[in-house]
């Protein structure tokens, strides 16, 4: 997949956070140093602010090395995908012994997470739908273990925004990778993304 997202800076800070946080979500970038030519592939480019003169292009994202990445890497990917917001945001909850979280914004995976905590789950969630704008948001818990996804449906029925919708649904057929060898278990954010597609009962 060809970057349409560069990295243009020469400060080391910024240059780690915010190729960490592009690697870790997997999104292909191009590293530049401002003043080289931007190649025409490019959508946005990142930089910051004492930077920002030395960069020709009409997409340019400011990043403050003081502040978390993440928010400005979901921006370079809305403007990627050509969207100020998404129609539909969806949240695939895994739960188990740790819970794994998953989000896609139409149709696409956001970001993915697991090893978490209920707390952390929770958390997770929230902050996604504050992160990512949408017209619909859905949450979907995996009922795996009954007692766990009532109890996280509870936790966030009280805290989700009223015009969000949340439902319990089947985990058949999430957590097994399908094929002709033996069948293997996937990773609890892997289940999520699947549990984030299901359709309801």
């Amino acid at each position: 997949m060809r970057s349409k997202i560069a990295v243009a800076t020469v400060s080391g800070k910024a240059y780690y956070l915010l190729v960490n946080e592009l690697n870790k979500r997997r999104i292909p970038f191009l590293s530049l140093i401002p003043g080289e030519v931007i190649p025409p592939s490019i959508k946005v480019v990142i930089t910051t602010e004492d930077e920002r003169k030395r960069i020709e292009h009409p997409s340019v994202l400011i990043y403050n090395p003081e502040e978390e990445p993440s928010a400005i890497v979901d921006e370079a990917v809305r403007i990627i995908q050509n969207k100020k917001t998404y129609e539909e945001l969806v949240i695939g909850i895994d739960p188990g012994k740790t819970f794994g979280v998953a989000v896609l914004g139409d149709g696409n995976i956001l970001e993915k997470k697991e090893q978490l905590t209920l707390e952390m789950a929770i958390d997770s969630v929230l902050t996604a739908i504050n992160r990512h704008p949408a017209q619909t948001c859905k949450i979907k818990i995996g009922d795996g273990v009954p007692e766990l996804a009532e109890e996280i449906a509870s936790r966030l029925e009280v805290s989700i925004p009223e015009d969000a919708t949340l439902e319990i649904v089947s985990e058949m057929g999430t957590s097994i990778i399908r094929g002709k060898g033996p069948r293997k278990k996937i990773s609890d954010a892997d289940a999520a993304v699947n549990i984030a597609r299901k359709e309801s009962f």
